[in-house]
């Protein structure tokens, strides 16, 4: 698929179901505890994706035993208890934010000499908060891009424990680092949380699989968290269906006036992303919820002021909701996508602006007017700037503009290989990905 990827028009409402692939989140957070736990664990409903795979490489390339079936969704896990057996390793992250921060602090296990590394955009997407942190711990931390970006060269001796400070302006994914890497300390490790943490979600998220794998952690409202040394054990883990992946179905219900079931995920799923159904709450969908799925129904029908903080990987999928949706909708609080795969305030919109509409962008956020019958929408080349989550949320523009098309849609696969097939059996139209191979 080197060719822009067009994508029709629906001709009538979505409806439907589905169920999307495991959550990459969940994913790489339960590989890390399967690495570092006594035993081996078995892991179903694994995404297999190019962020999985650069995080089971990874481990790998630490001494780490592990055997994938990605096709059936399972690895076998044999645990290192809590050391790193590899003295040396150069780890290509490629993309993967999750692979990058997590093994960094993983490293900080090691006894020896490590360098994590990645793609051009990675070495752009600063580091130094994390790097700092490890260095109060004993450890050698060193970012060798201006701006403390990779690629890191850690150098170790193990982590001691006691206490480190580590912000979280940029990316929680810094302090689920530390965190997992923390009950395989010797003495264990105190967080402490400075300046304004984004994407607080995440962060229960980890300590959710910590504590799945029996580490404990214990909290002390959102500023400070306490992890003794108890390290992991091994087990059986089943991961659920990803919640960002979902988005861009329940957006599909909404943006066509449809309804589409999304199966494996409920109310108690530990990922912050099932509230982006709230926010079509908030614009006039009838969400139902059960234990295991959630119905969107009905149009989004107008628009919303709200903080997405916590929600922020589903920006670019609401930001195109709002196109369709009567009256604005302002985004806020979000000032930390700027530092994702791409600019995700710039970029989406230099991008929505291409299709016709009209949008503020605002150092933390954006506000999107819909189309009227003066200035209605128009077919265009989409760029996606290697980013899955642009390619996937613009692409719902096409279900209802004529003309849209996706450029490098591959893109997609960093975290959902099979979406425009699923996206395709949803909308109840062809494989576009069947003439574009």
């Amino acid at each position: 698929m080197t060719d822009p990827l067009p994508i029709p028009v629906v001709a009538q409402p979505v409806n439907g179901s589905a169920r999307p692939p495991g959550s990459k989140s969940i994913t790489n957070r339960a590989l890390v505890c399967a690495a570092l736990a006594r035993g081996t664990s078995r892991l179903t409903g694994v995404l297999d994706s190019q962020d999985t795979r650069v995080m089971a490489a990874g481990l790998e390339a630490l001494g780490i035993p592990l055997r994938a079936d990605w096709a059936a969704g399972t690895v076998r896990v044999e645990g290192a208890a809590g050391t790193i057996p590899a003295t040396s390793a150069t780890i290509d992250c490629a993309a993967s934010g999750t692979t990058m921060r997590f093994l960094a602090a993983a490293c900080g296990l090691g006894h020896g000499s490590y360098r994590l590394d990645g793609t051009a955009r990675m070495r752009q997407r600063p580091i130094g908060d994390l790097l700092e942190a490890l260095r109060s711990l004993g450890v050698e931390a060193r970012a060798e891009s201006p701006g403390d970006c990779p690629p890191v060269v850690i150098r170790s001796e193990g982590i001691q424990g006691g206490t480190t400070c580590i912000r979280g302006e940029t990316s929680s994914q810094f302090a689920s680092g530390l965190a997992l890497a923390a009950p395989c300390s010797r003495t264990g490790l105190a967080i402490e949380f400075e300046g304004r943490l984004v994407s607080l979600p995440y962060l229960a998220m980890t300590r959710q699989v910590m504590e799945a794998f029996g580490a404990r952690c214990e909290v002390a409202g959102e500023r400070s968290w306490k992890i003794p040394p108890t390290g992991y054990l091994g087990r059986d883990y089943a991961i659920e269906p990803d919640a960002s992946a979902a988005s861009y179905f329940a957006a599909a219900a909404a943006i066509t006036g449809g309804s589409v079931r999304i199966e494996g995920l409920g109310r108690a799923s530990l990922q912050g992303d099932v509230g982006f159904c709230d926010a079509l709450t908030g614009m006039g969908c009838d969400v139902a919820w059960g234990d295991s799925q959630v119905t969107i129904s009905g149009r989004a029908a107008h628009g919303i002021e709200i903080d997405m903080n916590a929600i922020s990987d589903t920006v670019p999928t609401l930001a195109v909701v709002a196109l369709f949706a009567a009256g604005p909708t302002r985004i806020t609080n979000v000032a930390h996508v700027r530092d994702k795969e791409t600019d995700r305030i710039g970029d989406l919109v230099r991008e929505l602006r291409r299709l016709g509409a009209d949008v503020e962008e605002r150092h933390d956020g954006l506000t999107v007017w819909p189309a009227g019958s003066a200035t209605p929408l128009h077919g265009a080349v989409l760029q996606t700037y290697d980013d899955h989550r642009m390619a996937m949320s613009l692409a719902l523009a096409g279900l209802r503009v004529p003309g849209v098309s996706i450029a490098d849609p591959r893109c997609v696969a960093k975290t959902f290989p099979g979406y425009w097939r699923h996206l395709a059996a949803l909308a109840g139209f062809p494989d576009p990905t069947s003439e574009h191979g």
